[in-house]
């Protein structure tokens, strides 16, 4: 099982430098099985998966010169479907439905790194450390409190009902920032760049509930997202959309790799936009 998903992260990676020119990628994610009952307020109900889609914001504080120093980065993620089939096709599932069971997943991150900035765009490496929790929203009702910069936690509150189902620190990983890319600009920055990045993935007693196979569940969860345009100085605020998978400790790539996982994904979420554009 290991030495597949070792397989399967290289392969993701070779493939996904092809991803903006083709359109079109074979990828393989390991598959996982949450159980929604095991949610307050939710019907008994099983969804097989391999990856959660979803939006962020985060508060990113660069210090440092221009063209170089390090930043914090204070991240707020809201999930929004399971997906299946490769992460091919979403999956039904009583996540951000609009039924009376409806629950909410959100993850809250933070973290560090370095930067450095050229003709041809800035590159981010994230630093191992800093913190990562998953909590579960039985009524999707949870609000949160932007911080002033990312140092910074962000703040929640109505969230009496909120659980928490895993924990991590994340390991590596790497972005690039580029305004040149065509999908970028005053009309049409959804896609300046974007981001992969690992983190350990330590389930709580609740969240082995919920994720129930395989068993014992993926230690690691890999994260990639897309960005916007900025200006890497001072104080920015970011969003996007970001995509989770997971995977076992052995098959953690390098920095670069997990970038490129990244702009695998972000590749096939441009490409469902466009088909239901």
């Amino acid at each position: 099982m290991k030495n597949a998903i070792r397989k399967t992260l290289i392969a993701c990676a070779v493939t996904a430098s092809f991803a903006a020119s083709s359109g079109a990628m074979a990828q393989s994610f390991p598959d996982f099985t949450v159980n929604e009952g095991a949610i307050a307020g939710a019907l008994a109900q099983t969804v097989n998966a391999d990856k959660i889609t979803g939006n962020y914001v985060e508060v990113i504080t660069f210090a440092g010169s221009e063209t170089s120093g390090t930043f914090n980065v204070s991240l707020k993620w809201n999930a929004g479907q399971f997906v299946g089939n490769n992460g091919s096709t979403p999956l039904a599932s009583q996540l951000g439905s609009t039924s009376s069971s409806q629950y909410g997943l959100y993850a809250l991150y933070q973290g560090t790194g370095t930067f450095n900035t050229t003709a041809s765009g800035t590159v981010f490496s994230f630093a191992p450390g800093g913190s990562l929790s998953l909590f579960a929203d039985a009524q999707a009702n949870t609000q949160f409190g932007q911080p002033t910069n990312g140092a910074l936690g962000f703040t929640t509150s109505n969230n009496a009902d909120d659980v928490l189902i895993a924990t991590g620190t994340p390991t590596s990983g790497e972005g690039r920032l580029d305004p040149s890319l065509s999908t970028c600009g005053a009309t049409k920055g959804i896609n300046c760049g974007s981001f992969g990045a690992s983190s350990t993935f330590n389930l709580t007693g609740a969240g082995s509930e919920y994720f129930v196979a395989p068993n014992p569940f993926y230690n690691i969860s890999f994260q990639s997202g897309q960005l916007n345009n900025f200006n890497p100085t001072g104080t920015q605020v970011i969003n996007g959309s970001l995509d989770v998978i997971f995977g076992g400790s052995s098959e953690v790539p390098e920095p670069a790799t997990v970038a490129m996982i990244g702009l695998g994904l972000l590749g096939l979420g441009l490409s469902r936009r466009r088909k239901q554009a």
